[in-house]
C-alpha cells in the first residue's frame, strides 16, 4: 500500500437511509497518527494516517452513535491507539484488541478496565503469520474470566479446517466479514454452507461487513447482498454490522453512505434494521443505555 494516499474516501456521501437512534459501526480501525502512535516495525502493510478525528467526523455524517473499533495489524500488540480513541468516547465506543496468546491476566484486566471487549485473530496470508487457531482458543478460558470474546478473520478456505477448533471456545465467537466467502460462487458454495452451519451454534456471531471485500462486481456490489441477507434473515438476533473504515488493502476505495445505504437491502425491515444496529451490539458489547 502507497503510505502517502489515505485508504478512506476523501469526501463521503450523506446516506439517503436514515439510522435508527443509538446504531453501531462494529468494525472500523484507526491507524496513527504516526507521530503519536508510531506503527510495528514487523507489520505487514503501512497505511497513511487515519486518526480518531477522521472518523468521529464520519460517524457524525453516517449517523451513527457507538462503535467497535480493532486493533490493527498495522499497529501490532500496542493498543494504545485502540485505547486513546475509545477513551475520547467514554463508553460509546469500545476496542477489540491484538494479543499474543501467552498475553498476562494483568495485561487483559488492564484492557478490560479501558473498555476492551474482546482479542482478534487473524488468519488471512496479506496479513502475515500469526497465532495458530489452536493457540487462540487456548486464550478462551482467561477470556471467559472477563466476559471476553474471540473475533476471527480467515481466509474463506480455511473454513473446513478452523470450524472444529472454533467449536471447541469457550467463549462466544465473531466471525468477520461474512467469513471472506467468495460471492462469485453462490450462496450454496461449501465455504458459506459451512458460516451457515457455524451460525446455528448460538455462540456465534457474524459480521454481514465486507461486500466490497467478498463481491467480484463495482459498487453497489449487488454478488454480494445476498449473503449478508441471508445471514439476517436466518440469523437477526447475532448479526453485527460495520464500515469497515479506513478501508485498508482494497484497490478501490469505498463510499461509505453507499455502505449504509445497503443495510436497506441488507435488512430490508426497521425492525431488522433495529436488531443489527442497535439491540445487537448493546447486548453483545455491554453498551450502556
Amino acid at each position: 500500500m502507497n503510505d502517502t494516499v489515505p485508504s478512506f474516501h476523501p469526501s463521503p456521501s450523506r446516506p439517503k437511509l436514515a439510522l435508527p437512534a443509538g446504531a453501531c459501526d462494529a468494525h472500523v480501525h484507526v491507524f496513527g497518527p504516526r507521530r503519536a502512535f508510531p506503527f510495528a516495525e514487523n507489520r505487514p502493510f503501512t497505511p497513511a494516517d487515519a486518526p480518531k478525528e477522521k472518523l468521529f467526523a464520519l460517524h457524525a455524517l453516517l449517523g451513527i452513535r457507538r462503535c467497535v473499533i480493532v486493533q490493527s495489524t498495522c499497529h501490532g500488540f500496542d493498543n494504545r491507539v485502540v485505547a486513546d480513541a475509545i477513551a475520547a468516547k467514554q463508553s460509546d465506543y469500545c476496542g477489540v484488541a491484538l494479543l499474543p496468546p501467552w498475553i498476562e491476566d494483568a495485561e487483559l484486566a488492564r484492557l478490560d478496565a479501558l473498555g476492551f471487549r474482546g482479542v482478534r485473530f487473524n488468519f488471512m496470508r496479506h496479513l502475515g503469520k500469526g497465532a495458530g487457531i489452536e493457540e487462540a482458543i487456548g486464550l478462551g478460558n482467561r477470556l471467559a474470566k472477563l466476559d471476553w470474546h474471540l473475533q476471527v478473520h480467515f481466509e474463506a478456505a480455511l473454513i473446513g479446517q478452523i470450524a472444529p477448533w472454533l467449536r471447541r471456545s469457550p467463549v462466544p465467537v465473531v466471525i468477520d466479514h461474512m467469513g471472506r466467502v467468495d460471492a462469485a460462487l453462490g450462496t450454496d458454495q461449501p465455504a458459506f454452507r459451512a458460516l451457515l452451519d457455524l451460525m446455528r451454534d448460538e455462540r456465534f456471531r457474524v459480521k454481514v461487513s465486507g461486500c466490497e471485500r467478498i463481491s467480484r462486481k463495482p459498487p453497489p456490489w449487488e454478488d454480494a447482498i445476498p449473503f449478508a441477507r441471508k445471514l439476517v434473515a436466518e440469523f437477526g438476533d447475532r448479526c453485527l454490522w460495520g464500515t469497515d473504515w479506513p478501508h485498508p488493502n482494497l484497490a478501490a476505495v469505498p463510499d461509505d453512505g453507499m455502505l449504509v445505504d445497503l443495510l436497506a437491502e441488507i435488512a430490508p425491515s426497521e425492525a431488522q434494521r433495529r436488531s443489527l444496529l442497535v439491540d445487537n451490539p448493546k447486548r453483545f458489547y455491554g453498551f450502556r443505555s
